[in-house]
Parts: C-alpha cells; sequence; structure tokens
C-alpha cells in the first residue's frame, strides 16, 4: 500500500469495538474525495477532515476508512483483461476476454518479475476461479529489457557530476568549468542520484532521433543493460550518412523506379541482389524475435555490398535500386524519418514507406551455392575447404586431399580411407 492521494482506495474500515470490516458490496466503489489538500505533509487522505470518517458496517458506531491507497502494480494486473471491451457494462466481456486473452507480449523491466507480474498472475488466477475468465496465464511471452547505463563521475570534493560536466584530455578527465581532476567511477545505472544521465533532448537536437534510436537498437540486444557512449551515438550518426549520402551522392546510376527487372544477371549484380533477399529474411526473423542489434548489423552488410557495386550495367543498375530501396524499408522501424526521406529521394513520393508492404525474401535467393567443409586427418581439424552444395563426394575428397596440411600427415602415402559428411565434414583416415 501506499501513503497518498493518488491511488485506489482500499476498501476497509476499522472499527475500535469490530475491529477491521469490509466496505459493504453496496457501498462500492470507494471514490476518492474532490476537495484535498495537497499543500502539507504526509497522506492528504489522513488528514482529510471528513472523507475517512465513517459508520461502522457492523456495529453503526463512527469508525475511520482506511487511509493507504493499493500500489500501482497492484492497480494494474488486470486491466488487460478490462481493455478486451473497456464499454462493456459488466465487469468483464466473457466473449472478448476469451478472444483477446492471454496478452501476447509482455515487456517490463526486471522490477516488474516480483511485483507486476506476480500481482497479474494472482488476479487472473483469482478471475478465473471466479469464472471471469479462462486462461490462467496472463501473458504469453516475456522480455524484460536491460538498463542504460553510464559511467560515473566525482569532483575533488567527492561530488557527482553529468556526464557533461566533465571533458577528456586524452584519457584524462577534467572539470569542464574548473578544469581540475575528475575521478572516473564505474559505470552503473543512469540514476539521478549519481547524475550519471545524459538529456535526450541534447542528444536529439545535435544528432536527431533516428541516430539516438538506431543507436540504442544497435549497440546491445534489448535484454542486456546498454553502455551508453558518445563514440557509440557518433558511430550511429555517421553511418546513418553514409546511407543518406549512397542514395544522394552515388555516381553510380540507378534504374528507373517502374523499370523491369533483367532477364539475365551478371555475378556482381547477382550478389547483391542475393544479400538483398537475405537480408531481408534475416532482419524479417530477428525482429520477430527482437534481436534489433541483429537486425542493425545485417542491414550495415548490405549496405556495404551496395557501396561495393561498381557495374553501371542495367543489371546492376536494377539491383542497385532494389538494394537501396529495401534498405529503406528494413531501417524503416529503426530510423523511421530517415526511411521516408530515402524513399522520397528514390523517387517513390507517391507512397509512405509506412503503407508500404514490408519486403518479403524470394527464397530462391536463400540457398548457399558454396558451403565451408572442414577437413580432419584422423579426428584432428587440418583445414577448411570451399565447395558447391550438394557436390558429388569424391569432388569433396579430392579438394581435401588436395589441402598443404594433409599432404604433409600424409607424407606422399595414400589414406587408409576418406570418410565425407555432405556439406559439412571430411574426415581422412591416415
Amino acid at each position: 500500500s501506499r501513503q497518498r492521494y493518488w491511488g485506489c482506495p482500499i476498501p476497509i474500515i476499522h472499527c475500535g469495538d469490530c475491529g477491521t470490516v469490509p466496505v459493504p458490496e453496496r457501498d462500492l466503489p470507494v471514490e476518492l474525495p474532490a476537495d484535498v489538500d495537497f499543500t502539507g505533509t504526509g497522506n492528504p487522505l489522513a488528514r482529510h477532515p471528513t472523507w475517512k470518517q465513517v459508520a461502522c458496517p457492523t456495529c453503526g458506531k463512527p469508525a475511520e476508512r482506511e487511509t493507504d491507497t493499493f500500489d500501482t502494480f497492484f492497480e494494474s494486473s488486470w486491466y488487460f483483461a478490462r481493455f478486451c471491451n473497456p464499454t462493456s457494462d459488466a465487469p468483464l466481456d466473457r466473449a472478448a476476454v476469451d478472444y483477446w486473452l492471454p496478452v501476447d507480449q509482455y515487456i517490463g523491466g526486471i522490477e516488474h518479475a516480483v511485483l507486476h507480474l506476480l500481482y497479474s498472475r494472482f488476479f487472473t488466477r483469482a478471475l478465473k476461479k471466479c469464472g471471469y475468465l479462462s486462461v490462467e496465464e496472463p501473458f504469453a511471452g516475456l522480455l524484460t529489457q536491460g538498463m542504460v547505463c553510464h559511467q560515473t563521475f566525482k569532483d575533488a570534493a567527492g561530488k557527482w557530476l553529468l556526464p557533461s560536466q566533465v571533458v577528456f584530455d586524452g584519457d584524462a578527465a577534467k572539470h569542464a568549468e574548473t578544469g581540475q581532476p575528475v575521478t572516473l567511477g564505474r559505470s552503473e545505472k543512469m540514476s539521478k542520484s549519481k547524475k550519471n544521465v545524459v538529456d535526450p533532448e541534447a542528444i536529439i537536437g545535435a544528432y536527431g532521433a533516428d541516430t539516438a534510436r538506431l543507436f540504442m537498437l544497435s549497440d546491445s540486444p534489448p535484454d542486456r543493460d546498454l553502455e551508453w557512449t558518445d563514440a557509440g551515438v557518433d558511430g550511429a550518426w555517421r553511418y546513418l550518412n553514409r546511407l543518406w549520402r549512397l542514395v544522394t551522392e552515388n555516381p553510380a546510376p540507378l534504374a528507373a523506379a517502374d523499370a523491369a527487372r533483367p532477364d539475365t544477371m551478371g555475378p556482381a549484380a547477382e550478389e547483391v541482389l542475393k544479400a538483398a533477399h537475405k537480408t531481408i529474411d534475416g532482419v524479417s526473423g530477428d525482429l520477430e524475435k527482437f534481436h534489433f542489434n541483429k537486425a542493425v548489423a545485417r542491414i550495415r552488410e548490405l549496405t556495404n555490398a551496395v557501396e561495393g557495386l561498381k557495374d553501371t550495367a542495367p543489371d546492376a543498375d536494377w539491383v542497385r535500386r532494389f538494394a537501396l530501396e529495401t534498405l529503406s524499408l528494413l531501417i524503416a522501424p529503426m530510423t523511421p524519418h530517415l526511411a521516408e526521406a530515402l524513399w522520397l529521394k528514390l523517387g517513390r513520393g507517391e507512397t509512405l514507406v509506412a503503407d508500404t508492404p514490408w519486403p518479403e525474401a524470394d527464397p530462391a535467393y536463400l540457398v548457399d551455392d558454396l558451403v565451408t567443409v572442414a577437413v580432419q586427418v584422423n579426428g584432428k581439424l587440418r583445414g577448411t575447404v570451399e565447395l558447391p552444395k550438394d557436390c558429388p563426394q569424391d569432388t569433396a575428397k579430392d579438394a581435401a586431399l588436395a589441402l598443404d596440411k594433409v599432404q604433409s600427415v600424409l607424407e606422399g602415402k595414400p589414406p587408409r580411407k576418406v570418410i565425407v559428411v555432405p556439406n559439412r565434414i571430411v574426415n581422412v583416415v591416415a
């Protein structure tokens, strides 16, 4: 419970003769007073001159209401069931809750594990026993996000300093105003008490909201702590500028927006096209699993592939446009403002990225033509070979036996046996 006004009143009455008495159902809900004074100290409800004064429901003698209110975690442990139909006259719409519940995804900090999650499970099971629900578990999926951390700083007097109050001269940290040495502390969860906080408005003003968002999503998995660094923010900003220049200043031509796909593809264009489809497939899966950092890494790899495509033949021009449009769509969840600007620059101004269907990968481009096969001699790794996928066993044997390290072990003698596990390993028995 909490000693405050803004909370759900606890429906209990304290009587000197009867003790603790529940508020009768006919008198529910207990409503908070509107004429409360917030200027004093302590609990405003306890100081209210009349609200807490009430007759005992059991004996009729003067008694007092409970002036504590429920904790917000307790209050919010059932609202998801009410949200299934918030306009219903009944407490819960059984048809609606049977359709919508359980909640597909719950995202919350680790502190919720022993508070809100615990209360929610209690409420859900209690509501099921009372006939309001058919589910026992309120949430189907759980993601516990990590904390945003930053290094801590102290001045010569031992007082905490904001990161904005510290400047670095090489590895030495100094107070930005006094020039006095600053003591570097460990990286901890951002908190006002230790002043290791960063003003988001300053970051957005200097780099833009897309940069801040991309850095936070790309630097660490969402269930791990994120180390906030200026270098990381700057790196995200530089990448977005690279992508912008790749679209707006790329000397290599692009096919027209309505150009048909060429019938034939050269090796370089084919490789980038395959990379684009693999990126679509990988990013789509990463987003479903909340692996945002992996999704950003794949997008960066595709960016590198497009930068490396220097051919100017019609096939390369078409693939270059396809890849850049793909990048604009895939990066939109992380950097929506830039994505829309890129989409416009690519001549797609008649639609918004937000209204454009998510790209789908062509399964034909998801199959690797080459596989890396390990080569062992008597069970010990001696090297690897690149082989066509599903190649004949004789091809795999010949490639393995041709390795210098294999030949040095065999010393010119034929192997006793060669065992091939397709697409995985070749084991030479000397």
